[in-house]
């Protein structure tokens, strides 16, 4: 079977190709001025945008905020209001979420507290989700992607492995699935 154009395309360039003509590649570079420390962009902005493109208008799933993970062990609550606040002057019509994941423990009752914003995100509830995207102080993007960007690509909705019986995420894969009906569940 020959492969689809987008196919032949890595990955990454592929997901950076859909990203930057998008709300998420406006949102980017008003983020890195900021200095959050070890931030990423990721969540529902980047898997909506990329579910949005691929399934089409049908596909009912938009940009609800835009959540940025950033791990500072000595910050506290400021930064994110102080972030939130700048975000939100640049592009008063979105809605951010910024949270240091070094407080994570602190505002999720029960969870434990995490190493990085990479071990943050790996922990969302979904493959397709943890997903993160940022710029380098250079401008240039960069990836995170602990599970891959198969699931992302493929429309599959798959709880991260700290997820797997969590009705949480199972509740979230339903709501997704009743907006966009081109995804697949699994697992």
């Amino acid at each position: 079977m020959p492969m689809e154009p987008d196919q032949a395309i890595p990955s990454t360039d592929r997901l950076q190709l859909i990203l930057e003509s998008s709300p998420v590649g406006a949102v980017l570079p008003a983020i890195a001025p900021l200095q959050l420390p070890d931030w990423w962009l990721a969540g529902g902005a980047v898997r909506n945008t990329v579910w949005r493109s691929l399934f089409g208008q049908d596909c009912q799933l938009i940009i609800n905020d835009f959540d940025i993970a950033f791990f500072d062990q000595n910050g506290d609550r400021t930064q994110e209001l102080a972030a939130k606040e700048a975000l939100t002057l640049h592009f008063p019509t979105y809605q951010f979420d910024v949270k240091n994941q070094a407080s994570f423990a602190r505002w999720r009752s029960g969870r434990c507290s995490y190493s990085s914003s990479e071990d943050g995100i790996a922990n969302w509830l979904h493959t397709a989700t943890a997903v993160g995207v940022r710029l380098s102080k250079q401008g240039e993007w960069q990836f995170f992607t602990p599970y891959g960007l198969d699931d992302l690509f493929g429309g599959i909705i798959r709880p991260t492995p700290a997820h797997q019986h969590n009705p949480d995420a199972a509740a979230k894969a339903q709501s997704f699935l009743q907006r966009c009906s081109q995804l697949h569940a699994v697992g």
